[in-house]
């Protein structure tokens, strides 16, 4: 018994059939293989649409804009064989120049790397799908391999401050906090590197170290971004139609009947669903309340450390005035001693100066009674020659005259 995909395909055949001897009775009757070379033509033409225009990447640039980054980078699939890094530059030219182009001619594949992500984008919807060749390519962005998804973001950590904080592990091409609708922050955040060390470097050391961005002390966590395609999805072209396929689409979508042997097993894998999320919802319960926890006795501490630090600060400067005191007391002693120092040195001179003064006075006082007594000598001596009276001298030595008043 032929299965409906069996059916289906002769159908198809069929249907080529007929298409291929309409072709050729219309070439019989007028004259069509002049006009199939027209058709190729146009058909080539097709291949590379807008082949004369180009696209101003100047026009697509935000402002402050880096070029040419892995966000910018497109995949490209099911080339036809023997494409070359030319011909898939050619296929690009409408969209300006590219930095980067790579094929895998075994494989049918290539990367190219764009300006600006708005003109990859614009690429991806033109060229997605359309025939090189003979064959549909496939244009979807390449994965980014440098890029790392960030939790646990403060609630004050803005872009700005999220690619600071990343940059010292590397050149940075993209860092954003990640938003609600309303602009508020989910503590969540992507950052993309330019090349995968740097994003391994930042990874590593996040891991193993207890990385911090703000003054709250909770360490933010670093792993590598989970990409998926939440534009372009899943399209029935592409899904491998295999017998479980033909199995599983047998049916079509529709709400199981009560009573039916679906029906029991829906209800069933929908109770399984629901305590499964009861127990997400009790695991989010119970890490709020343990990071609420947490939160209270870190604050207790804060408070404690802080206090033990002020006692800290207050002894440190308690033994500092100790010690300026104590230099303060020095000083004074010092310069007491060195008061009482001078003061005995004084007084030495002064003692010196008044037994000098002493001295020397005993000493003109002498020299004024010898001079005296001299000058009296001689005084007498010209007295009693004015009269031719002899002089004598006692025994003492102090001239006497010679006369009868004299014995």
């Amino acid at each position: 018994m032929q299965t409906h995909h069996q059916l289906k395909q002769q159908l198809i055949q069929q249907t080529n059939g007929l298409h291929t001897a309409s072709l050729s009775l219309l070439g019989e009757v007028f004259g069509l293989e002049q006009k199939t070379d027209t058709v190729k033509q146009v058909t080539d033409e097709q291949t590379n649409p807008n082949e004369a225009l180009t696209l101003d990447p100047q026009s697509f640039r935000k402002p402050g804009e880096r070029t040419f980054t892995q966000r910018s980078r497109l995949f490209v699939g099911n080339l036809p064989t023997g494409t070359t890094e030319e011909d898939l530059e050619t296929l690009f030219a409408k969209y300006g120049k590219a930095s980067e182009i790579f094929i895998n001619k075994e494989r049918g594949f290539g990367f190219i790397r764009l300006e600006t992500r708005i003109i990859a984008e614009i690429a991806r919807a033109e060229l997605d799908d359309t025939p090189f060749r003979g064959r549909p390519i496939r244009v979807r962005f390449a994965t980014h391999g440098a890029a790392l998804s960030v939790k646990n973001l403060p609630e004050f950590v803005s872009n700005e401050l999220l690619e600071e904080a990343f940059a010292v592990f590397g050149l940075i091409e993209r860092a954003v906090v990640i938003v609600d609708d309303r602009g508020r922050p989910t503590g969540k955040g992507i950052v993309e590197y330019t090349s995968k060390p740097a994003a391994r470097k930042a990874l590593d050391k996040c891991s193993d170290g207890a990385y911090v961005l703000t003054a709250f002390p909770r360490p933010i966590t670093v792993e590598p971004m989970e990409q998926f395609d939440e534009e372009e999805g899943l399209s029935e072209k592409l899904i491998n139609k295999n017998q479980q396929y033909h199995k599983e689409r047998e049916q079509p979508p529709r709400f199981a009947q009560p009573g039916s042997f679906e029906y029991e097993y829906a209800m069933r894998w929908k109770a399984l669903m629901e305590m499964e999320k009861q127990q997400y919802e009790m695991v989010d319960r119970n890490m709020k309340e343990a990071q609420e926890k947490l939160e209270t006795e870190m604050e207790a501490a804060r408070h404690e450390h802080q206090v033990m630090l002020m006692r800290q600060d207050l002894l440190r400067r308690q033994e500092e005035l100790r010690r300026m005191e104590e230099l303060h007391s020095q000083e004074v002693q010092k310069r007491k001693q060195a008061e009482l120092r001078q003061e005995e040195e004084r007084r030495r001179r002064e003692e010196e100066m008044r037994m000098r003064n002493e001295e020397m006075m005993k000493r003109q006082q002498e020299g004024f009674r010898g001079n005296f007594s001299e000058n009296r000598e001689q005084e007498m001596r010209m007295h009693m020659g004015g009269h031719g009276m002899p002089m004598n001298r006692n025994s003492l030595g102090v001239s006497l005259p010679y006369g009868p008043s004299a014995s």
